[in-house]
């Protein structure tokens, strides 16, 4: 069983804000009539002072739009309006921006209906259908936005693949070499990826709603080439059905899972890159705290910042919540050689330390870096790490 870290503080989402020494003004930027679009379900890119996202439904057909908007709430503009068709139906994610290109993802539409990636200029022009899922292999249905490396586009696919539980896939910018990298079966490896890429170097990391551990989902892991899969299962108490991304923070992940944790209203987790274990930062009680969060993180510091969709079990409006979460213990590596030790660690901030009993006093040991190759002169030594 895993333990809540605290403190926790929440907001709720409808709190007044009061007589606060600096007042908070919302400014409405834009309100969609319905033909400029309708029901934006994705965050929004920023570029020179220009907001550009997309909208699932509305426009000219109905069928979703791209749009752009000045930050000071200006010249509002339908970059593009989807007709249903080829073209791609119901954009649910976010863009990504490169140069003057956005690229995202439609769920349905396309060729064959089941979902498309597209591009379109800043300007509204040049569109393309970058590629038009066949619903079988290669995946379909994508709900999640892009990451981009280089000219290749990496995503999921919330159904098909090869066992048509959902997949990973990557893309040219151009349409060309499409590869289905991973394709989940439902069981162990997870099923349903909901939530976009995390890209470190050449790993992608992302999570499955379900499948794994009795449904539950999982966070996993693969090489952009398709190689060294791995995921880590959730098992409830830890939390369950994550729908939102990962953050990444150096070699943790933190991330949400709707459902789960000790009173089955969701949770706050981490898990180390390397997906040994999953643990539960916060366990939502459904009342004041909160319940059933459904997207993403912001780490500030050692805050992690979040939302939830509803309150006082079920009948709340929601919450707006900061949790603070420890700073992670620096592993410290010691390696038997003949009659010498070899110590290493991998933050320069920390000191190594030694004493001749367990309990101190610790002193620091001169000039040592890692890797640090220490004699052996004594009947015991303790080593510990303390930050500089």
């Amino acid at each position: 069983m895993k333990t809540n870290v605290k403190p926790f503080r929440f907001i709720l989402a409808l709190l007044s804000l009061g007589t606060c020494a600096t007042a908070q003004t919302l400014t409405t930027l834009v309100t969609f009539n319905g033909g400029d679009g309708d029901n934006p379900q994705a965050g929004l890119v920023v570029s020179c002072g220009t907001l550009y996202g997309t909208t699932y439904a509305g426009g000219s057909s109905n069928a979703g739009t791209v749009f752009a908007v000045n930050t000071t709430g200006g010249s509002f503009t339908n970059v593009y309006s989807f007709t249903g068709g080829n073209d791609g139906h119901g954009p649910q994610a976010g863009l990504v921006l490169s140069g003057n290109m956005l690229y995202g993802t439609t769920e349905l539409g396309g060729a064959s209906g089941f979902g498309t990636v597209f591009a379109v200029n800043t300007n509204g022009g040049g569109f393309t259908n970058v590629y038009s899922f066949a619903g079988g292999g290669d995946g379909a249905e994508p709900e999640a936005g892009l990451v981009l490396m280089s000219n290749t586009l990496y995503g999921t696919t919330f159904i098909g693949g090869q066992f048509g539980e959902g997949s990973v896939f990557r893309v040219n910018t151009n349409g060309a070499a499409f590869t289905n990298i991973y394709s989940f079966s439902g069981g162990a490896n997870g099923a349903n990826p909901e939530a976009g890429l995390v890209l470190s170097g050449n790993t992608l990391y992302g999570t499955t709603a379900n499948g794994g551990n009795s449904g539950w989902g999982t966070v996993f892991k693969v090489n952009t080439n398709g190689s060294g899969f791995s995921s880590c299962l959730f098992n409830y108490t830890d939390g369950a059905n994550p729908q939102a991304g990962l953050l990444l923070s150096g070699n943790t992940l933190y991330g949400t899972t709707t459902n789960g944790g000790a009173d089955g209203y969701g949770a706050v987790f981490q898990v180390g890159t390397n997906l040994s274990s999953i643990i539960n930062l916060y366990s939502f009680s459904g009342g004041s705290d909160g319940a059933n969060p459904a997207a993403g993180l912001a780490l500030v510091g050692n805050t992690l910042y979040g939302t939830t969709q509803t309150a006082d079990y079920g009948f709340g409006y929601g919450t707006v919540f900061a949790l603070n979460v420890p700073a992670l213990p620096i592993p410290l590596n010691i390696a038997l050689n003949g009659s010498h030790v070899t110590l290493s660690w991998t933050n320069a901030a920390f000191n190594l330390q030694a004493a001749t009993n367990v309990a101190g006093v610790y002193t620091n040991m001169p000039g040592a870096t890692s890797p640090y190759t220490n004699a052996i002169t004594g009947a015991q030594q303790f080593f510990r790490l303390q930050e500089n």
